[in-house]
């Protein structure tokens, strides 16, 4: 039986938080809490948030042995981006995205 959790709109960049995201996957959800109080990124503390709300989702479910669970996958999409403008020499302007996140974890029973 899996659990999940979703945060949809994160204002950090995927490929930052895809990063941290690698090191919990296949792990149990203690080990992968571990690694998250550890890892001094701004993407820990929400792939973090994520697992918290995804082990509470597993508790509410009564066949699901919470002690039994590891991540099974973790996804990390992109969403939408803002765009803003930097002033350039000679008059000209580049433009600036500011990337978001979808952020999906899924748990389940070994």
């Amino acid at each position: 039986m899996e659990a999940r959790a979703v945060i949809k709109y994160v204002r950090i960049a995927p490929r930052k938080m895809r990063i941290v995201a690698e090191n919990i996957k296949g792990h149990s959800v203690e080990k992968a809490i571990t690694q998250l109080n550890f890892t001094p990124k701004k993407a820990a503390r929400i792939l973090l948030k994520a697992l918290n709300s995804a082990l509470a989702n597993a508790e509410q479910n009564s066949q699901i042995d919470v002690d039994t669970l590891y991540v099974k996958r973790v996804y990390i999409d992109e969403g939408p981006m803002a765009k803003r403008w930097r002033p350039r020499a000679m008059g000209r302007a580049t433009r600036i995205l500011k990337r978001t996140s979808h952020v999906t974890i899924i748990l389940d029973e070994t």
